[in-house]
């Protein structure tokens, strides 16, 4: 869900937009399916994070485009900041055990 809410915090995207996106945010570590984007397109409808934008033919194919909510927007701010909290913590927590962080940057495993 964080992923989907972030792929849409520029643009409107339709579903496969919304895959490669998440895609290129997670550097291809979440490969999302169709399936399971569309339901939890549909959760996060239900909720009022995003809402449908508008609807296009391409290629004889419709297309419907989702756009992140003001109240979405709010959503993912508080959930970057827990997300960026928790790895905070688990940062230190992984210094005081000695454990050499990549880079000297303060990075575990690519979550700041």
């Amino acid at each position: 869900m964080f992923l989907i809410l972030t792929a849409l915090v520029d643009q409107p995207r339709h579903g496969y937009g919304i895959v490669q996106e998440v895609g290129r945010l997670s550097q291809g570590r979440m490969q999302l399916k169709v399936g399971t984007l569309y339901g939890a397109l549909d959760r996060l409808t239900g909720e009022g994070l995003v809402t449908p934008d508008r609807d296009e033919v391409e290629s004889g194919r419709l297309r419907r485009y989702y756009r992140l909510t003001d109240l979405g927007a709010q959503e993912l701010a508080a959930d970057a900041l827990r997300l960026a909290e928790n790895a905070a913590v688990a940062t230190q927590r992984l210094r005081t055990r000695g454990v050499a962080l990549p880079g000297g940057t303060g990075i575990v495993g690519g979550l700041a």
